[in-house]
């Protein structure tokens, strides 16, 4: 038995294939990763869009794993085994001749992450993984504008188990909105939901439904989100340990009867990079090149075209930069 994705990676594999490493979105990216010695990781980003102003954001993360302690004492004759606490276990092994007793005291791992960026928010993240239970992840969130001394508090919890993955996601000060979404998952077929509530209106905002079928070498899924008004279908096949193709059409039942459609294929051209090429029903298609040129160094190149107005200046350009030490 395995862990089903979550409700929004039902079609993961066909979004990441339509929509990853494209890099025309943006006329530049650089993420620049480094590690402490101490287990402090740092993250620097910057955005240069084709419009607007160039964005940029810090963050700092750090992470305490759980730790234990042993502890050998002394011997009888019987064997008994008792557990007390997630956070204390207790083992006592009894045999002839030889015995012992093992004090296992884990401290809660936690990680906490910091980030400032351009706009002057200062976001803090602290994660506790497995600690209240097993498979329970719980997240808290907050955001400080100093600007405008606005503050804003989140709580998202997580909970995985073997065929069920569960999300439930509440926006503290602001309604307080909670926003829950549960898979369930057998042999490869998915069946999801998605709800969301506001509390202070005693109303459910939105709902949305979905289902899928995952295979080692291709997946499919169907979804109908923003209140069973938006309808897509997505597939994902992986041809061969080089080539990759997926395509999904989508469909607003508000917006017409008009059916969005993308296609998307990505061809590995030896270890250290790949080409991906996609094109929409509208005529504009993407290109993109992602090369490694040493470890922790990955360069990635865009272009965008609209081939129905080859003439005008609707086509775009972007590169990417990642540094990783």
């Amino acid at each position: 038995m395995s862990i089903p994705p979550a409700f929004s990676d039902i079609s993961k594999t066909s979004n990441d294939l339509l929509n990853k490493d494209f890099y025309h979105t943006a006329a530049a990216k650089i993420d620049v990763k480094s590690k402490a010695p101490n287990g402090v990781s740092f993250n620097v980003k910057g955005t240069s869009t084709h419009e607007g102003p160039t964005s940029a954001s810090v963050e700092a993360k750090y992470a305490d794993p759980p730790t234990g302690t042993v502890f050998n004492l002394l011997r009888f004759i019987t064997t008994t085994h008792f557990h007390t606490s997630p956070s204390l276990n207790h083992i006592i092994i009894l045999s002839p001749g030889n015995a012992a007793l093992l004090i296992f005291y884990q401290r809660a791992g936690l990680s906490l992450t910091q980030t400032w960026t351009t706009a002057n928010v200062l976001s803090t993240k602290l994660e506790l993984d497995n600690n209240f239970a097993k498979g329970l992840k719980a997240e808290a969130l907050t955001d400080f504008v100093p600007s405008s001394q606005k503050f804003g508090a989140k709580l998202n919890l997580y909970f995985k188990q073997p065929d069920f993955n569960a999300r439930a996601f509440f926006d503290v000060l602001k309604g307080p909105v909670a926003n829950v979404d549960a898979v369930l998952g057998r042999d490869g077929f998915l069946v999801g939901g998605e709800a969301g509530y506001d509390v202070q209106k005693a109303a459910i905002t939105k709902y949305s439904l979905a289902v899928g079928y995952t295979a080692a070498e291709y997946s499919a899924a169907i979804t109908a989100t923003s209140s069973l008004s938006v309808f897509a279908a997505s597939y994902y096949h992986k041809v061969n340990s080089q080539a990759e193709a997926g395509a999904k059409a989508t469909w607003d039942s508000k917006g017409g009867n008009n059916v969005g459609m993308e296609v998307a294929g990505k061809y590995r051209l030896d270890p250290t990079s790949f080409a991906k090429a996609k094109i929409n029903d509208r005529g504009i298609a993407a290109f993109a090149y992602n090369v490694k040129l040493r470890p922790g160094v990955t360069v990635g190149l865009g272009l965008s075209l609209d081939t129905q107005n080859l003439n005008e200046a609707a086509h775009k350009v972007g590169t990417s930069f990642e540094f990783e030490g």
